[in-house]
């Protein structure tokens, strides 16, 4: 992965406008996070293949960033991205890193499901 660059991001977040596509979004402050500090609340929200159609895609922000999707029924929306990468599969899969460079939000779309 690399740091998201907006210009470059929304084009390819362009490129899906319209079609079925796959999502992957899942948020975490970490599974063992109460272990290392009793008073932290463990948060996890996690939605994987999803089959949604967005007329409008958009990242904002000047890092972290946000990307918001709007589909016909309402909003897919991630806030705190700061990489990206295209795979081999054409997958446009995006993540939010934490200072220690902890996996802390992951966005992903996809013309097929994920594995």
């Amino acid at each position: 992965m690399k740091p998201i660059d907006p210009i470059r991001v929304q084009k390819i977040i362009d490129s899906f406008l319209h079609k079925e596509v796959y999502i992957h979004l899942e948020t975490t402050t970490g599974a063992y996070t109460s272990h290392h500090n009793q008073n932290s609340m463990t948060i996890v929200a996690f939605v994987r293949n999803a089959k949604i159609t967005f007329s409008q895609g958009k990242i904002k922000g000047t890092g972290p960033y946000r990307v918001g999707l709007k589909t016909k029924e309402g909003w897919v929306y991630a806030e705190g991205l700061t990489d990206y990468t295209v795979d081999e599969q054409n997958r446009l899969l995006m993540a939010g890193h934490d200072r220690d460079g902890k996996l802390a939000i992951a966005l992903q779309i996809s013309e097929t499901p994920f594995s």
